[in-house]
């Protein structure tokens, strides 16, 4: 049998069929993988007994064959923004509470309900206030393909333990790329759900640029793991709460008569990797010889950055406002510096920025009558450095005698514009730099049509497998 961390969903779940393996070995093999990898640093403090406990429990159910679904003993992580049970929620904060929260998220009550193992909570930067993966808490969290770069973020630590097979179904937040990112930076799957898909309880402080969904290594793992956290709860008012389709029907119809718009730019990008824009074109080609129908066009999107900074950075000045002064020291100067540039915006410009999405909406669903699905990059840049905010310089250089300026939104604008309009986007690896660091391509579809998304990012995993990991044990 392969190795227990390289076999995925429906291959655990056919192994604890046949009694193959059970989900006491897998949770053990989990465990030794999160002390055996420690110097990627993608944890926080794990507790083996609850997961051992979980773990029997689903062991017997499979012996007696009534397991509770298809995810009964598939282990998982839950970011450390996100309410699991009796754990803390530090959210990478020195000034946090310590004091376990007393309910679960609804995304990690129905993976429990489903009979998922929940491993623990991962890593990610203090309020998830960046693309990368350090805090004043954790630490610097690394990248596995070369730990002198970053995971991404902030659903880091959940990148990490997807791409070494620690846990199958990792639960993030995306608030301006949180789970794109590190899935482009890391080489596996982040999906960003229609927002109100899966609901959210208590709610993000970003509010409705706030999305909860799956990393994993598969598009059919994060396709499960979406049936299962996008199921009714009545806690978010904002939630659609009817039962979902299942996602991973229909993920092999392929993608053959679908309409793709390729925009590499999205009309306003100025510093593109050219090995990144490369492996994009050839996801491009690799869609239109299955069929799809490519065109090159910009979706009608503008001044995106000035509405998520007028979105985001007032609510890090929130944050810091209500961190007592004697304590803020300790927080992460990136952070505070954002903080800071939040007091400059009025409660009239986070208004104006909330109601432009209508009209970036309205404008995407003209772009839609046309194009079924919008094919870019994921970023601009392969992995930065490990602990650094910016990178080293812009692609080529310094592009056009610019930088990418002091503000990390900068070098992510392919991902937050969608947090803006609300629609689904995921991350597909799509091939490694001559530096031997992931490229992520990105799949965007229509409002609601995240089935679609997965679909087209299933054919692209198919047609362009990326090369394994080789790690020094």
């Amino acid at each position: 049998m392969s190795n227990i961390g390289d076999l995925d969903c429906a291959a655990l779940t056919a192994a604890y069929r046949r009694g193959d393996l059970s989900p006491v070995e897998v949770a053990r093999d989990c465990l030794a993988g999160i002390e055996r990898h420690a110097a990627f640093n993608a944890f926080m403090p794990v507790r083996p007994e609850p997961v051992l406990e979980a773990a029997a429990a689903s062991e017997a159910r499979w012996r007696n064959g009534q397991p509770l679904s298809r995810l009964d003993g598939i282990p998982a992580t839950i970011k450390d923004n996100i309410w699991l049970k009796d754990y803390p929620a530090r959210r990478g904060s020195k000034t946090s509470s310590d004091a376990p929260v007393k309910a679960d998220s609804p995304a990690v009550a129905r993976l429990r309900e489903a009979g998922a193992v929940i491993l623990g909570k991962t890593c990610m930067p203090e309020h998830g206030w960046i693309g990368a993966c350090h805090s004043p808490l954790t630490g610097i969290t690394r990248n596995p393909w070369s730990p002198e770069h970053t995971p991404g973020g902030s659903t880091g630590g959940g990148a990490v333990a997807a791409l070494v097979g620690i846990g199958r179904l990792h639960l993030g937040t995306d608030g301006a790329g949180s789970l794109r990112i590190p899935a482009s930076f890391t080489g596996v799957v982040g999906m960003k759900p229609s927002l109100g898909l899966v609901p959210i309880y208590p709610a993000l402080l970003l509010t409705v640029l706030s999305h909860q969904g799956p990393i994993a290594r598969t598009v059919e793992d994060a396709a499960a793991m979406l049936s299962a956290i996008a199921q009714p709860d009545e806690r978010d008012m904002a939630a659609w709460n009817r039962p979902p389709p299942d996602f991973t029907d229909g993920l092999e119809r392929g993608v053959e008569g679908l309409r793709v718009a390729l925009s590499m730019r999205l009309g306003h990008v100025e510093t593109l990797d050219p090995e990144i824009e490369r492996a994009v074109m050839t996801v491009a080609c690799s869609l239109e010889a299955q069929g799809a129908i490519v065109e090159e066009a910009d979706p009608p999107l503008t001044r995106t950055l000035e509405y998520i900074r007028a979105m985001w950075w007032p609510v890090a000045a929130a944050i810091v406002d209500a961190v007592p002064k004697e304590q803020r020291a300790g927080m992460d100067p990136g952070f505070l510096k954002i903080a800071e540039r939040g007091l400059s915006y009025t409660v009239a410009d986070y208004l104006a920025a909330y109601t432009a999405r209508a009209e970036l909406h309205n404008a995407m669903l003209g772009f839609h009558r046309r194009y079924d699905l919008l094919l870019t990059p994921t970023m601009p840049v392969t992995a930065l450095r490990a602990g650094a905010e910016m990178p080293e310089q812009g692609a080529n250089g310094r592009a056009n005698g610019r930088d990418w300026g002091d503000d990390w939104l900068n070098w992510s604008p392919y991902t937050y514009p969608f947090n803006l309009t609300q629609q689904p986007a995921a991350s597909v690896p799509c091939g490694l730099s001559g530096a031997g660091l992931p490229i992520g391509a990105q799949i965007v579809g229509r409002l609601g049509e995240d089935a679609l998304v997965l679909r087209a990012a299933r054919a692209v995993e198919l047609a362009l497998p990326m090369p394994p990991l080789l790690l020094k044990e």
